[in-house]
């Protein structure tokens, strides 16, 4: 199985996206809303067909990606038929028992409520791991005070539906917030201090009832946004540029297509970083383009008109992928690196110009 795990600092939220090698459908759990961009960028890179975008519970910390994925790709969007009616979007209602498949492979769901009504487990169908969410956290356990958590039940979800699986059976959860990655049922049975180790209902009940955390700092922001499964009040998808079809690459580069680059030239600004030698060879040079190696460009940046949008170009994509950093950074608002370069470029028999 195709297996990623993607990490969100702002929430400290993990996603998770699974694919079938074969097939090359995928499914993603607990995208977030701010990371769209990166999660629709792997999903194109790996070359998958995305056929739902789920969560395990409606979130309280971070706004739900879901919709965008689903108007990005055309996927379903899943969450427990707890909800109801209550969210809005949602056209994958799942209930314990059912199965989500992707290809060959599919994620058994798992009711596990506790940290809220309607919180989800997803455990792969050979039961080798399990998405435990906001349920079973490593070494902890997801809070119970408020979106109808209740304690008792956390811990019969815990006990009864997750310390069930196989002691090897690996546990990816929602949240970390000291850096880990991955535990195992055996190793929170054994070692979670909050229902590991022997610990009955009532140790458990009287931990997590005197935790007096304070509420989550996107609570009443991020409860009514998921209660749309992500769609912003104006159900317009946000974009990465206003001035062309720009779109971030999984290692975060802003890139735009050639053939666009092609039909709107006169309205952005060329900037070819290549080295005067490679100017005039077999690939030749777009017409128009000033040219500043990227050696100089730290030095040169006065020179580069800032009236249009910019559009660095070396060979491959490479060099001008770090031009494009360069130039944000100094301030370039509008700037996008050209996608493959000059051999894109050729290949896709745009015009050039030599000498």
């Amino acid at each position: 199985m195709i297996f990623r795990q993607l990490f969100d600092a702002a929430s400290s939220t993990y996603t998770y996206l699974l694919g079938d090698p074969a097939s090359r459908q995928a499914v993603i759990v607990d995208t977030v809303f701010e990371q769209h961009l990166r999660d629709r960028a792997l999903v194109d890179e790996l070359g998958l067909t995305l056929v739902a975008a789920l969560d395990t519970h409606c979130h309280a910390d971070h706004v739900t990606g879901a919709w965008l994925m689903q108007q990005a790709t055309g996927c379903r969007i899943g969450i427990s038929r707890r909800y109801g009616e209550a969210v809005q979007g949602a056209d994958l209602r799942l209930d314990d028992g059912d199965r989500v498949v992707f290809g060959a492979r599919h994620l058994a769901v798992r009711a596990t409520p506790g940290h809220t009504d309607g919180c989800l487990s997803y455990v792969a169908d050979d039961r080798r791991f399990a998405l435990t969410g906001d349920c079973l956290l490593i070494r902890s356990a997801g809070r119970c005070d408020f979106q109808h958590g209740d304690a008792h039940t956390l811990f019969r979800s815990i006990s009864e539906r997750l310390f069930t699986l196989p002691d090897d059976c690996l546990i990816f959860p929602g949240h970390d917030y000291a850096g880990r990655t991955v535990s195992s049922i055996g190793e929170e049975r054994a070692h979670n201090p909050r229902i590991g180790g022997g610990a009955d209902e009532r140790d458990f009940v009287g931990f997590m009832e005197n935790l007096n955390l304070p509420h989550p700092r996107q609570i009443a922001v991020a409860v009514p946004a998921n209660l749309r499964s992500g769609r912003p009040e104006d159900g317009k998808v946000p974009c990465p540029a206003d001035w062309g079809p720009v779109r971030q690459s999984y290692a975060g580069l802003l890139e735009i297509e050639p053939e666009w680059v092609a039909e709107h030239r006169a309205e952005v600004h060329v900037l070819d970083v290549r080295d005067p030698g490679e100017l005039d060879e077999r690939l030749g040079r777009i017409a128009g383009a000033q040219c500043i190696p990227l050696s100089e460009l730290q030095a040169r940046l006065a020179e580069v008109p800032a009236d249009r949008p910019l559009v660095p170009v070396c060979h491959a994509g490479m060099r001008s992928g770090q031009a494009t950093v360069i130039l944000r950074q100094a301030g370039f608002a509008r700037v996008a690196n050209l996608h493959g370069g000059m051999l894109l470029w050729r290949q896709l028999g745009l015009p050039v110009v030599h000498g």
